[in-house]
């Protein structure tokens, strides 16, 4: 496989690291330092220094390219392997390389583009791509639906990448509709169809074995452990998804201070007499994490920015405004869960300060 194809491995390789001289060629134009990752809710939260932000990422996955294609040519299975499948595994990572850091350079260079959108259209055609050819994956153990009874029966395989073929299309339209939605209900709906479609054809593959076992047609029969070890991996995807997106923050006006108390980092409290200035904004502050936590739902912990440098951050990310609490050197930014909350927190605390 991999003797037959050598022009397209190198051709594959040089595209995953073409991103390296753009961005050589770029150089002059781009900044010392720009943004190389986003949060869930789209803002900018992580920034590399430019020599690190144009070599790194096609590096790392010019490693991860070749760790794919070395893995699925050990695999005696895909020895047969539709050329088809087999051009998915070469060119989906020097596609993302492209992509990925296509993007950072127009935002680095002030492009101005929606990342929601973006995740959206992205993955809605990698679902639709990887759907198209499902169906033509050849049994093996490397690439494709990878379970206890697909792997020991071929009409449960066949049958599974069919159905399988038909639900990632589906999902990769819904995916691209995502694009519509407001920014983080994009992301959320976006990562919960992932779930799904990983789901659904693994329980219509078990559906399947327990009717060809019914049958009397089933070869092999799957162990608890595998049963667990699917279980488990739901639990936890579904753990991830939940703890990521169910961060709380509340903000109560004791008698003498503020305190800010959330579920995913540490509580807060400013004393009122200790707080010099307290402005609203109608926009967001935008600044960087360096230590705490970032969902879905909730921006915590402490933050940095060319104004305030570090900071503190409770804020919700589906509020467009925000609060900005002064007292000595510390600065808190705070919002309630809409903009509408945020103005009531401001007005509170206005009243309490003043007095």
């Amino acid at each position: 496989m991999m003797k037959k194809n050598k022009g397209k491995l190198l051709l594959s390789s040089l595209l995953t690291l073409l991103p390296i001289p753009v961005g050589l060629l770029l150089w002059d134009k781009l900044p010392g330092q720009f943004a190389t990752h986003w949060g869930a809710d789209g803002q900018a939260d992580g920034f590399m220094g430019k020599p690190m932000a144009i070599f790194l990422l096609p590096v790392i996955l010019l490693v991860m390219h070749w760790v794919c294609l070395l893995t699925t040519a050990a695999d005696k299975g895909n020895k047969h392997q539709s050329p088809k499948v087999f051009n998915i595994v070469v060119w989906i990572i020097p596609m993302v390389s492209v992509l990925c850091s296509g993007f950072i350079y127009a935002a680095a260079l002030g492009w101005s583009f929606k990342v929601t959108a973006l995740l959206s259209i992205t993955m809605g055609l990698m679902f639709m791509l990887i759907g198209n050819y499902m169906p033509k994956c050849r049994l093996n153990r490397t690439i494709g639906i990878k379970l206890p009874w697909t792997l020991n029966n071929e009409e449960n395989w066949n049958a599974t990448h069919r159905f399988a073929g038909w639900v990632w299309m589906v999902g990769g339209v819904v995916t691209l509709l995502c694009m519509f939605l407001p920014g983080m209900v994009g992301i959320v709906v976006t990562l919960a169809l992932v779930i799904v479609l990983a789901v659904i054809p693994m329980v219509y593959s078990w559906c399947y074995y327990k009717k060809q076992r019914k049958a009397g047609l089933a070869a092999v029969k799957s162990s608890p452990a595998s049963k667990w070890g699917l279980l488990i991996g739901l639990v936890i995807l579904i753990l991830a998804f939940w703890f990521t997106g169910s961060g709380r923050i509340e903000t109560e006006f004791q008698e003498t201070a503020l305190h800010i108390e959330t579920n995913r980092w540490e509580d807060l409290t400013v004393e009122y007499a200790a707080i010099d200035a307290v402005e609203y904004r109608e926009e967001m502050v935008v600044s960087t994490r360096t230590n705490g936590f970032g969902g879905f739902r909730v921006m915590l912990g402490i933050f940095e920015n060319e104004e305030f440098g570090t900071h503190a951050r409770y804020t919700y990310n589906h509020s467009e405004s925000c609060i900005i609490i002064t007292a000595g050197e510390r600065v808190l930014v705070l919002s309630g869960r809409d903009s509408e909350e945020t103005q009531a927190i401001y007005r509170e605390l206005l009243t309490r300060t003043e007095g």
